[in-house]
């Protein structure tokens, strides 16, 4: 089966908080670089309005000035621009954990196994550019394809605010007419080579001897030819695939908003699952754990409590999140989204357990430990939703295994 990929592009980025920060701006004609005093500023980003007047990004100020009089210069604001991104990336972090930031305004997605609760590939990326123009207040373009070089293509070939799917039926009719300087990694030496060479646009790169290209680009000549041809592999990496990770954790959006505690227990049940297989994966337990609730008013409170021992056992993570979740929550108002998060994080091969007098509190956290594992070889053997609890199974409100 093929994987399902979104790169997420921010549409006019620098210029789009802007104008989130000072509304004045919109309708105008803006950039966003140095002083409008400077001769030697250049534009950092543009607003669509500036686009219009063929302003680009890297020209000098003076030369933008010139094609638009009108233009208004406003300075960057870069802490701005890094929080709004976070905002974004979190938004991300609820359809899936396979979360890749490319650049401040851009992130690979893998929600191949998000698909269940969420939609297809098409369904999220509408989903995601719907709530990021409402909850943020910027619009994003989004490709989606089967590989992460075609969902870049996918996300520029249509702006802004759009979904551009690419297939393997499609991609052919779609890419191969653009220009080759299109395609990643061809830059303007690499495309004046080309040029020389015939090749125009990325059909004629996938369409050319893959020998020729190499003579002529040496490895990267090969590379360009898979590229064009769909040939990508690799993987959009996990956001807690790092040495450092210094937390592991997972939130869920309900398809419907949840009140009762029953409803609440098989959310919790569930994310806990998630964020202790993760864990697991990792080599890692945690002794402290914190909890997320969102209303449906938006609003966000979070909780954290310290543990005795350090665990990545998902009955244990889950007893902990419900009680913190349960004890905090105003009474009486729907949820959104629930979240769980373990931190101080330490190799699993060194944490302790204090055991207790009698020993029983040992006795269970072992059998917890020994049956999460089992059921880790199971899921990895037949897939995740093999084994799994009757209230996950049947509840109406989106949490599956």
């Amino acid at each position: 089966m093929d994987r399902v990929i979104l790169h997420c592009d921010c549409n006019n980025f620098f210029a789009s908080v802007e104008e989130k920060l000072n509304p004045k701006l919109k309708g105008i004609p803006i950039a966003v670089g140095g002083d409008e005093e400077n001769r030697h500023g250049i534009v950092l980003a543009k607003n669509e309005l500036a686009k219009k007047y063929g302003i680009k990004t890297a020209e000098t100020l003076w030369q933008a000035r010139k094609k638009c009089p009108s233009l208004t210069v406003v300075p960057p604001h870069h802490s701005e621009y890094s929080h709004v991104s976070a905002q974004i990336n979190k938004i991300y972090e609820e359809y899936t954990d396979l979360v890749e930031p490319f650049s401040i305004d851009e992130s690979f997605l893998d929600v191949t196994g998000s698909q269940r609760l969420f939609g297809d590939g098409k369904t999220i990326a509408d989903t995601l550019r719907k709530r990021i123009k409402e909850e943020i207040g910027i619009t994003i373009s989004v490709g989606v394809s089967f590989c992460k070089i075609f969902a870049k293509l996918g996300s520029d070939y249509k702006k802004p605010d759009a979904t551009t799917v690419i297939t393997r039926e499609n991609f052919r009719e779609i890419l191969h007419p653009l220009s080759a300087d299109n395609l990643m990694f061809v830059g303007k030496s690499s495309f004046e080579t080309l040029k020389k060479m015939g090749i125009y646009t990325i059909g004629d790169i996938a369409n050319s001897d893959i020998h020729m290209l190499e003579k002529s680009l040496g490895k990267s000549g090969t590379l360009l030819h898979n590229y064009a041809c769909g040939i990508d592999d690799e993987k959009v990496r996990c956001l807690y695939d790092t040495q450092d990770a210094k937390s592991i954790g997972n939130s869920m959006t309900f398809s419907r908003n949840i009140l009762s505690l029953a409803d609440i227990r098989t959310g919790t049940s569930a994310i806990a699952e998630m964020v202790s297989e993760r864990m697991r994966r990792h080599h890692v337990k945690g002794s402290t754990v914190q909890i997320g609730i969102k209303y449906d008013d938006f609003k966000y409170i979070s909780r954290q409590k310290t543990l005795l021992n350090p665990t990545n056992v998902s009955k244990e993570i889950e007893d902990h999140a419900y009680d913190l979740i349960v004890s905090n929550m105003a009474k009486g108002k729907p949820i959104r989204l629930l979240s769980i998060q373990l931190s101080s994080l330490v190799d699993e091969d060194s944490a302790t357990h204090q055991i207790s007098l009698f020993g029983t509190e040992e006795t269970n956290y072992e059998k917890r430990e020994k049956l999460d594992k089992a059921l880790d070889k199971i899921r990895n053997k037949h897939g995740k939703s093999a084994v799994s609890t009757g209230d996950i199974m049947t509840n109406d409100f989106g949490v599956r295994r």
